[in-house]
């Protein structure tokens, strides 16, 4: 069965990736005329994209990305900017 969520309902929800690292939270969805487009995941203390992020506020993420929506939000692990760090740990 199809279960439907308010937009309401989506802000402040805690976003992890489907490797289990909690991500941030919900701060705004952008909406086409029909659907959901991006979503913008704030940089909360002690996430993981605070620490990837350093002083940014927060990322957009493709709702092609999102997983799973219930009481939280799962999304890709591809949704993780990537800043070369992981090719200069390989290299080292």
């Amino acid at each position: 069965m199809l279960k439907l969520k308010r937009v309401s309902e989506m802000y402040e929800m805690r976003v992890y990736t489907d490797g289990g690292e909690y991500f941030g939270d919900v701060e705004e969805l952008v909406l086409t005329k029909t659907k959901v487009s991006m979503w913008r995941i704030k940089a909360t203390k002690n996430s993981f994209l605070s620490n990837v992020l350093g002083g940014a506020k927060g990322v957009l993420v493709p709702h092609n990305l999102v997983k799973s929506i219930g009481d939280i939000v799962i999304i890709s692990r591809s949704a993780i900017p990537n800043f070369g760090g992981e090719k200069e740990e390989a290299e080292a």
